[in-house]
């Protein structure tokens, strides 16, 4: 019986006829298809998802901030970048689905408070994201376990971070912004940003410190200095004037280190900023130390006598004993205070020096203590910020033998005594001032402004004064403030060169994502990949342009290899 395979075919072709189309031809008609298009409804209108949704970009957030200006500026960048991916930014802690805490380290009652504001969290069954130095300094605690972290140089990921907690997950990005190697300041300056004042920018000119102080927690954290750019800080603070801001505070861990790993320094950076500086706008400087001004004293002099700058200052002593600054590690003596305050108040006219001191330090003696009440007695501080020694777990400090509790509350008592019992305004009663109003007083009676010297001045709150330069004549005198009436006939001056964002607007950001935001509910209605492409457009900011060109080869790119991977497939069937 024949097989099946006994009727042979002499060659595959053959089982094509003449008649059959070509390869060439099959080629051809498949580059002519045309895909069909399905039209969509452009009158469809997308719904709101519902309240119970875990699409990310759809929750409220509530966003509470402790410490310095430096961690206030990095809240305000969590918030802006949160607020530009679609998410909604609440005042009110019950009404959130999540809560963005950002700690401070420096005292033992913030970090309670901290601690304190996770537990309520739980037991109100909200999402939980830590920030700021408690959880970069010491991740491992066992009240953060489980929990997400966005470490303080990874804000510029808090949107990824939130994204993933809502989803249920737990995310810990703690590691350091470099480049080739150097460290960073941290994320750019040129994000989305929602100011909590939109009159004030506080602008964190570097990160870290050269310290080694023994008490000091925020080391732990922030680590050693590494400083923005002069041209970065410039484009910053141009920015934040063409969105209505008259005043800027330079923040940091230590002013006066800034650029000494860059190959400049903070008076080099200075007479940049007030280059840029709109008239009757001003520039608050930040917390410095006695090691690093003193070389600068000349040209800080005449940075600070300067129109369009606060003839302020705050340089922290901590304590007037040798042997107590030896024991902190403070690389200053007693001496090197003093010359810095008495240089400043002669070349500086009516100048603010504020200062810091810690009361029962380990191993303060009661004469230690004794010369720091008589430094404060000699110069009198307008502002003097007290603190009781606190032990932070993991600094050499924590491990020294302790003043006992009740002393260190007696001397605590005893130095806030003399700071109240002289007034630093009577003198000024009469005096006729320039002042610019930023912000309402705390119980909302009054407008406060600030003098030449950053001295708290309190106006009436007529309407026209937000945001100006005022003239006043100062009728009373606390211990923390001037009163100021407005004078008849002087002229309110405007500093701002634009009109200021709405509180609670997001700074930053191009028209096109301001579109977005201002569509709020057809915005949070997208996909989140769709939120998420047009967020990453928007916050990209110079390097848009470039993008689009890198965009703009790779698909010439894919387009040349498809077209000369048809010719190849082409050949080969000819070939064949």
């Amino acid at each position: 019986m024949p097989a099946s395979c006994d009727s042979l075919v002499d060659d595959i072709e053959d089982i094509i006829s003449v008649s059959d189309p070509t390869p060439h031809d099959r080629q051809s008609a498949r580059q002519n298809i045309v895909p069909r298009v399905r039209k969509r409804n452009k009158d469809q209108v997308l719904e709101e998802p519902p309240s119970d949704s875990t699409i990310p970009g759809t929750q409220k957030i509530w966003i509470r901030t402790w410490g310095c200006s430096h961690n206030n500026s990095d809240g305000e960048y969590m918030a802006g970048q949160l607020a530009a991916y679609g998410y909604k930014i609440t005042e009110r802690a019950e009404q959130a689905d999540l809560w963005l805490l950002n700690s401070c380290t420096v005292k033992s009652p913030a970090e309670d408070h901290f601690r304190n504001s996770i537990k309520k969290a739980q037991e109100e069954n909200k999402k939980v994201v830590l920030a700021g130095c408690v959880p970069q300094a010491q991740p491992k605690q066992d009240y953060l376990k489980g929990l997400s972290i966005i470490g303080v140089q990874q804000i510029d990921r808090v949107v990824e971070v939130v994204e993933e907690t809502i989803k249920g997950h737990s995310v810990r990005l703690l590691g350091q912004k470099k480049d080739n190697g150097k460290r960073l300041g941290g994320a750019r300056l040129d994000l989305p940003k929602i100011r909590k004042n939109p009159l004030i920018e506080i602008i964190s000119i570097n990160t870290g410190c050269l310290n080694a102080c023994t008490y000091c927690k925020t080391k732990h954290a922030r680590g050693e200095l590494a400083s923005y750019s002069i041209e970065e800080l410039v484009d910053r603070a141009k920015q934040s004037f063409q969105e209505g801001v008259c005043e800027i505070w330079l923040t940091s861990e230590d002013t006066g280190a800034y650029g000494r790993d860059i190959g400049t320094d903070l008076p080099t950076l200075l007479w940049k900023l007030v280059e840029v500086i709109p008239e009757g706008a001003m520039l608050r400087l930040g917390m410095t130390n006695p090691p690093y001004i003193l070389e600068h004293l000349e040209e800080m002099a005449k940075i600070l006598n300067h129109p369009r700058v606060y003839a302020f200052l705050h340089i922290p002593v901590q304590s007037a004993s040798d042997s107590v600054l030896m024991d902190m590690k403070r690389e200053y003596c007693v001496a090197d205070f003093k010359r810095v305050v008495d240089f400043l108040k002669a070349r500086v006219p009516g100048i603010t020096i504020a200062t810091d001191i810690i009361c029962g330090f380990p191993g303060e003696t009661d004469e230690d203590f004794k010369e720091t009440l008589k430094l404060v007695e000699e110069y009198r501080f307008p502002s003097l910020f007290i603190n009781q020694f606190y032990p932070r777990p993991g600094t050499p400090a924590a491990k020294m033998v302790q003043v006992p509790a009740q002393l260190k509350k007696q001397r605590t008592k005893e130095l806030s005594q003399l700071f109240h019992s002289y007034n630093p305004y009577d003198h000024k009663l009469g005096h006729k001032q320039q002042v610019l109003v930023t912000e309402e007083s705390f119980d909302l009676q009054y407008y406060v402004a600030h003098n030449r010297y950053y001295e708290q001045v309190l106006v009436p709150k007529e309407q026209t004064f937000m945001g100006k330069m005022v003239e006043v004549e100062i009728f009373e005198a606390g211990k923390h403030y001037m009163k100021g009436h407005p004078l008849s006939d002087s002229k309110v001056y405007t500093p701002s060169i634009a009109q200021p964002l709405e509180k609670g607007k997001v700074s930053g950001l191009s028209e096109e994502c301001k579109s977005l935001l201002n569509n709020g509910s057809s915005s949070r209605g997208k996909p989140p990949d769709e939120r998420s492409e047009a967020f990453l457009r928007t916050s990209w900011g110079k390097k848009e342009e470039q993008m689009k060109i890198v965009y703009f080869l790779v698909a010439v790119f894919a387009v040349l290899i498809a077209f000369l991977g048809a010719k190849l497939y082409q050949t080969e069937i000819l070939g064949n």
